[in-house]
C-alpha cells in the first residue's frame, strides 16, 4: 500500500460545511478506486484541510497528483496544496485485531 497526504492551508471549515463538501467530491474519489485508491480520509482542522489517500501502489498515486491536479486545486482553493508521500508496509488493525505486514498472507 502506498500512502498521500494532501495538505491544503485554509480556515477550518465548520463540520456542516466540510461534510457538504465531502459529499460533493467524494464521486470523484469513489471513481479512481477502478485507478487504484482504495480510501481517503478527509481532513479537516486549524492547519487545514486536505485528505489522507490510500493507494494501491505509487504509480497510481502520481498518476493522480499531476500538474493539472495542481492548477485544479489551486483553482478551487486558492493554494497549490501540499503532497507528501508514504510507503506503508505495517499496518496495526484494532478493528480486525491484526497487524498487517506487506508482502505476507
Amino acid at each position: 500500500m502506498f500512502i498521500a497526504i494532501v495538505q491544503i492551508p485554509m480556515t477550518k471549515r465548520p463540520r456542516d460545511a466540510a461534510i457538504e463538501a465531502a459529499r460533493k467530491s467524494a464521486p470523484t474519489y469513489t471513481a479512481l478506486g477502478a485507478k487504484g485508491l482504495l480510501k481517503k480520509y478527509y481532513l479537516n482542522g486549524e492547519p487545514g484541510g486536505g485528505g489522507v489517500y490510500l493507494w494501491q501502489s505509487e504509480a497510481a498515486a502520481r498518476a493522480w497528483y499531476t500538474p493539472d491536479w495542481e492548477k485544479r486545486m489551486a483553482a478551487a482553493f486558492g493554494v497549490t496544496p501540499k503532497v507528501t508521500y508514504y510507503d506503508n508496509h505495517v499496518v496495526v488493525d484494532n478493528e480486525a485485531g491484526k497487524v498487517r505486514i506487506e508482502g505476507e498472507g
